[in-house]
């Protein structure tokens, strides 16, 4: 799992894939690689991602692109991996893992 920010101007590029939007990072949102993703069959829907012996539901909003990247849509960021959950401030610290040093954290997830 990777912190994005699904906010306007916060990092995550474009507006969110499954609505539209842009989402605050206050929200326990996330967007999954491509091949999870599916195409948008989970959008909108919750998934449980579990860390630290804790839990957090959080809605699917968008796709973490494993197959395009480096353009203005992905702000100019490389494609993700296909193992990739990017997750919210808030989903963050739900799963008390700690924002600082930000980096990968290794999670596991499910559909809730």
């Amino acid at each position: 799992m990777i912190i994005n920010s699904f906010e306007k101007g916060g990092g995550g590029g474009a507006p969110s894939k499954c609505d539209g939007e842009y989402h605050n990072d206050d929200g326990k949102v996330e967007a999954l690689s491509t091949g999870w993703y599916h195409h948008g069959s989970r959008c909108g829907q919750n998934i449980r991602i579990n860390a630290n012996d804790n839990s957090v539901l959080a809605k699917v909003v968008g796709e973490g692109d494993s197959v395009n990247g480096c353009d203005a849509d992905h702000d100019f960021q490389p494609p993700c991996p296909y193992n990739m959950v990017d997750a919210s401030r808030a989903a963050w610290k739900a799963l008390k893992i700690p924002l600082s040093p930000i980096g990968d954290y290794e999670i596991t997830w499910s559909d809730a």
